[in-house]
């Protein structure tokens, strides 16, 4: 009975967990993208829905994968140390593809910055004054 009460409570609070990242990231990665893609809104929010879907299959086929155990859970303290240890892995999961996705949005945006400035023409020169 205790794996049943496991698998639940494993799969609402991993379940939960990854929904309110996904939106978190899909929410405030927009103005990121926006910026990235020079304010072309239709495009930024595409590549938003686009890294959320991907967020959403890679983080709930792990938490699917990760359901599956072994073990024997005969005592509520098993079931609470089986549930813990899943939801633990599962949050660095999260977490791992947060920063990935954060990392994908400052690409793009730095990206997007670079094309806006004017290249330096390659016969300038940088004149540098000495201090006095």
């Amino acid at each position: 009975m205790y794996i049943v009460v496991c698998y639940i409570a494993y799969l609402a609070v991993s379940l939960t967990a990854t929904v309110w990242v996904a939106q978190t990231l899909r929410r405030n990665g927009r103005s990121f993208l926006i910026d990235a893609f020079q304010g072309n809104r239709e495009l930024a929010d595409s590549v938003n829905h686009l890294l959320v879907v991907g967020f959403y299959l890679v983080n709930v086929g792990y938490v699917t994968l990760a359901l599956r155990t072994t073990a024997e859970v005969a005592t509520a303290r098993s079931a609470m140390e089986l549930v813990s240890d899943k939801l633990g892995l599962v949050l660095i999961v999260l977490g791992v593809m947060h920063f990935l996705n954060l990392y994908v949005f400052s690409r793009l945006r730095r990206r997007g910055q670079a094309e806006l400035r004017p290249p330096i023409p390659p016969d300038a020169r940088i004149s540098i004054q000495a201090e006095s």
